[in-house]
């Protein structure tokens, strides 16, 4: 009998740490403390590259306050024996870049990782060894990440089974608001210009931008609307160009390079959207029980965003009461009206995942002793510490194994109008609301 799989963990937008390779020794520019905008900010004419050289800032670690937890639990719970570990390893990336950048990177590390485990006795004396495939888990944008690399990769992705939590795969109106404020429930509180400008001229955000019609108002917008520069406020242009007078090379006008710069992001976003959500299960060589999708959901949650026009522009029109949480709502059209706090509930549904096989996770399943979660649930957000959740570590651990729930202590919620919940855990138990 093969142990189980290792595991890649892969983390949300920001929570990697960055560190610039071109000091010695090398300098943290990006951690939970850290946020060194200036320094971690793309070039206009490379966005490979940073806007102040010479420097070479790279991915280092995740996230500790995140990550730590599930990573530790993982590593102690898919395993037999203590003298037959089970790898679990993370997976830091340059969150800046476009997804596909991170997913080659990705499908370079996986083949690592599989490397690295057949030197494991265990492992390469297992059934293993005739089959070598690895397990996913991915949060917010990692969910992305996954999707993207078994869309390319399909068949040829050695991958068994996939967890995504709280994964933006039809975006988050939190995107829009960076971009445009440059605060938002995505990550830091950093003073917004410095932050904004940023932000607008980091790839991987707009891979964020939401794709799905429920809540972007008014409704007769067209589908991809938001990635559609003339829908965007002017300021952001201006921006770009302003960033281009001061850190550009000599070329065309400011103006116009910004435009094509902005609607190039936008595009290449928008390809990838679209590309996500024509991926099927079946083209990677999984099927509907090999993805377990969970969704956050009870937390007040942007779910409404409207555009109105201002001239020859359009505008964004933010008001507070755009911010709400109708989980639990006898109408199942008003209790999609809820999220994590960052991503909404229509944002988090994968197209390529059956609705009927959608688990539910609510701020109400820290356990009774997860007193810290629960206390930086509070000041952070739901979204950013689900990860940490005790009872999504044994569902994980469910999944990857097959485990029964010996001590039912495993549980989930079916999406909302669901009648008939076939989640992809066998014999999940059903969380009764409060």
């Amino acid at each position: 009998m093969a142990p189980p799989n290792p595991t890649i963990v892969v983390p949300g937008i920001t929570a990697t740490y960055l560190k610039d390779h071109y000091p010695l020794p090398p300098e943290k520019m990006w951690t939970v403390l850290t946020k060194e905008f200036e320094r971690i900010a793309l070039h206009p004419d490379d966005l490979r590259y940073e806007a102040i050289e010479p420097a070479r800032v790279v991915p280092d670690q995740l996230y500790e306050i995140a990550y730590k937890e599930l990573v530790e639990e993982l590593r102690f719970n898919l395993r037999e024996k203590e003298s037959q570990p089970v790898p679990v390893f993370p997976f830091g990336y340059d969150w800046r870049q476009p997804l596909e950048i991170t997913e080659k990177e990705l499908a370079r590390f996986i083949e690592e990782v599989i490397s690295r485990t057949l030197l494991l006795k265990h492992y390469a004396k297992s059934e293993y060894a005739n089959d070598p495939k690895v397990n996913l888990v991915g949060h917010s944008m990692g969910g992305l990440i996954i999707a993207g690399y078994l869309a390319s990769e399909k068949k040829k992705a050695p991958v068994g089974k996939v967890v995504t939590l709280a994964a933006p795969f039809q975006g988050s109106f939190e995107a829009v608001i960076k971009v445009i404020t440059g605060t938002a429930d995505l990550g830091t509180k950093a003073p917004s210009s410095r932050e904004r400008r940023a932000a607008r001229l980091t790839p991987a955000l707009y891979h964020l931008i939401p794709s799905f019609k429920n809540g972007l108002l008014p409704e007769s917008l067209p589908d991809g609307a938001l990635f559609d520069h003339a829908n965007w406020q002017k300021s952001v242009i201006d921006t770009i160009a302003d960033y281009i007078r001061n850190r550009g090379l000599p070329g065309e006008a400011p103006t116009k390079r910004a435009l094509n710069l902005f609607d190039g992001m936008l595009k290449q976003a928008y390809a990838h959207r679209k590309r996500v959500s024509n991926f099927n299960l079946s083209d990677a060589g999984l099927t509907q029980d090999d993805w377990l999708a969970v969704i956050g959901v009870n937390a007040k949650t942007r779910v409404r965003l409207t555009l109105k026009k201002a001239g020859q522009r359009m505008h964004f029109d933010l008001k507070s009461a755009d911010r709400d949480n109708r989980w639990g709502h006898a109408d199942p059209a008003v209790a999609r009206m809820t999220g994590d706090g960052t991503v909404p509930f229509e944002g988090a549904v994968p197209p390529f995942i059956d609705y009927q096989k959608l688990v539910c996770v609510s701020p109400d399943d820290y356990g009774y002793w997860e007193l810290q979660d629960r206390a930086v649930t509070k000041l952070a957000g739901f979204h950013g510490i689900l990860p940490n959740m005790n009872m999504l570590h044994r569902l994980i651990v469910r999944f990857f194994t097959g485990k029964k729930d010996k001590y039912k202590n495993t549980w989930g919620r079916p999406a909302p109008g669901v009648d008939n919940w076939v989640s992809p855990i066998e014999g999940l138990r059903l969380r009764e609301e409060k």
